[in-house]
């Protein structure tokens, strides 16, 4: 260009040049508005709720002590929702390592307090076990995203946790449970349907909605509430069982009459062969005196048998004879004959081969015959048996000197009896939903747990297996009776409800007609498989929905 040329623009040039740099401009922003809510949808979501007021640890901490609350000996259940609802609203924090640690406090705040008993048994043991429950619940917390996906990821990692608690290691520890937290909530029925495993996911739901009310995020609250109701409303139109006679057939006005009988004594004490005939006599004389007649069926609790061989020597330190096996299974026959009834009792002794002790039930029929016997399968570790037995002596004095031997896991949990088959969950068991259904979809009209809880610190135990109780007889659609020698015995029906129940130490009779009934609900018939399956699925798909909206957000260049 020489030096003397002239500059010209033309107007049209000059609006043609800014509108291009505008739609530049419009289209870069609106990619980078497109990248940010992208980037956002993965994103932690900082709560605005009620709920997240305070420093995280403090409402961890309060988060686990309103899931002890809500479960009994405390037992207000609308506590455990809130709890839950507090601990899915910590997970909004995006460190991994937070959301563990978080999750972490929350399960020693909870089983802290609602476990203390075992501090009694073996003050070693119990800080282990909670370190135990409490890393599950931490892998469980860290696996919930912290962005919307929570409200869904959630209720699965919680009900894919606490299976692990009830089944791992040595058999799990199904106690201190949401599942009996809950049996006396609206999500109680729920149980019929997928047994304790649902209705520990859907009180997570609940926990979830919740906290979707009161953040004010619509539609997650209509969808837990939706998703809460439809459940409801499927317990209560599931299939169940039929009240039959003692012969099968249907009978909606049929009924045995039954008796649960707790010797009474004091509570906290240690097995001792000085004590075997005093106990043996108590449930015998509360027998004799309190029973009325006529009655079909006298359930003992668990153990309270405990015969030494004939031949056994009375040690110098006992204040009377010890109970021999002859003059226990004599005693016990003419009890039978004389109330004309099936009479069902805790055995514990010796194995033929003296290698191992036996824990099991008996059934002697009105003729003082005995027909059956059922061998306790579920053992409590290290009360009843010893794993690692080498390492665990060394932290403890107080570990049995052999272990008792299980009876059969593939056989019904049944006893064959003149009333038809009665199902048996023998004390620990009862808290174990696959007994129960070991025993119902054998055919058991009826769900018998004769257990022991005088050992025992404090009652939390005792009252938790009453809700455990409550938990199986609305599983099974059974009636549940429970024998206990110091307490707690109870008749359940099979709505869930205690209609008669003992204080802890009393001498005493619970005696009511009850139902024999046959059918299986599908939590029986399908057990936790379906819900675990569910869970697991839906916790994949939050996981991996997160993996492809980060992948293919737009403006990410692949």
């Amino acid at each position: 260009m020489s030096a003397g040329a002239t500059w010209t623009v033309s107007p049209m040039n000059f609006t043609s040049s800014a509108t291009n740099s505008a739609s530049s401009a419009t289209n870069s922003a609106a990619t980078s508005t497109n990248s940010a809510r992208s980037s956002t949808s993965s994103a932690p979501v900082a709560s605005t709720s009620v709920l997240s007021l305070g420093r995280p640890w403090i409402r961890a901490v309060a988060a686990g002590l309103l899931l002890a609350a809500s479960l009994p000996p405390w037992g207000f259940w609308p506590l455990g929702v809130v709890g839950l609802a507090l601990w899915v609203e910590l997970l909004t924090e995006a460190n991994y390592w937070r959301r563990a640690g978080l999750s972490a406090l929350v399960s020693v705040s909870w089983l802290g307090p609602a476990t203390v008993w075992m501090a009694d048994l073996t003050l070693v043991g119990w800080p282990l076990a909670l370190i135990g429950f409490a890393a599950m619940h931490a892998v469980a917390g860290a696996l919930v995203p912290p962005d919307h996906r929570r409200q869904v990821a959630f209720p699965a990692a919680f009900a894919l946790a606490e299976l692990l608690r009830w089944t791992w290691p040595f058999g799990g520890v199904p106690l201190a449970t949401m599942a009996m937290a809950q049996v006396s909530s609206p999500l109680g029925p729920s149980a019929r349907i997928g047994g304790p495993l649902l209705l520990t996911a859907l009180t997570a739901v609940a926990g979830v909605t919740l906290a979707a009310i009161l953040a004010a995020r619509l539609r997650p609250a209509a969808v837990g509430a939706a998703l809460v109701a439809a459940s409801w409303l499927a317990a209560i139109v599931a299939p169940g069982s039929e009240p039959i006679d003692v012969n099968g057939n249907p009978d909606e006005d049929a009924g045995v009459i039954v008796a649960a009988v707790q010797g009474g004594g004091p509570q906290n004490t240690r097995a001792d062969v000085c004590e075997q005939r005093a106990v043996f006599e108590r449930h015998l004389n509360t027998t004799l005196q309190q029973v009325s007649t006529p009655v079909d069926l006298v359930v003992w609790p668990e153990d309270v048998v405990h015969p030494s061989p004939d031949t056994a020597i009375t040690p110098a330190r006992c204040d009377q004879p010890l109970l021999t096996d002859s003059e226990a299974r004599a005693a016990l026959s003419d009890l039978a004959r004389e109330l004309d009834t099936v009479l069902i009792v805790g055995f514990f002794e010796r194995t033929a081969d003296r290698d191992a002790n036996r824990n099991y039930a008996a059934a002697y029929n009105s003729e003082g015959v005995p027909v059956d016997t059922y061998d306790k399968v579920q053992l409590v570790p290290f009360g009843e048996y010893v794993p690692l037995r080498s390492s665990a002596e060394r932290f403890s004095d107080e570990l049995p000197a052999r272990d008792v031997r299980p009876g059969p896991s593939d056989e019904p949990a049944v006893l064959d009896t003149p009333l038809g088959p009665l199902g048996v969950a023998i004390s620990w068991e009862i808290f174990f939903d696959h007994r129960a259904r070991s025993a119902v979809g054998g055919g058991g009209r009826v769900l018998l747990n004769p257990t022991n809880g005088s050992s025992y610190w404090l009652t939390v135990v005792q009252t938790q297996q009453i809700a455990s109780s409550r938990l199986r007889a609305i599983e099974t659609d059974r009636w549940v009776v429970q024998a206990a020698p110091t307490g707690f015995s109870a008749v359940i029906t099979p709505e869930g409800d205690v209609i008669e129940r003992t204080g802890i130490s009393e001498s005493r009779v619970v005696q009511a007609t009850v139902e024999l009934r046959r059918g299986d609900t599908l939590a029986v018939r399908l057990g936790a498989w379906p819900v675990a399956v569910a869970a697991v699925l839906t916790l994949s798909l939050a996981l991996g929905l997160g993996r492809v909206l980060t992948r293919f957000r737009p403006g990410r260049k692949l």
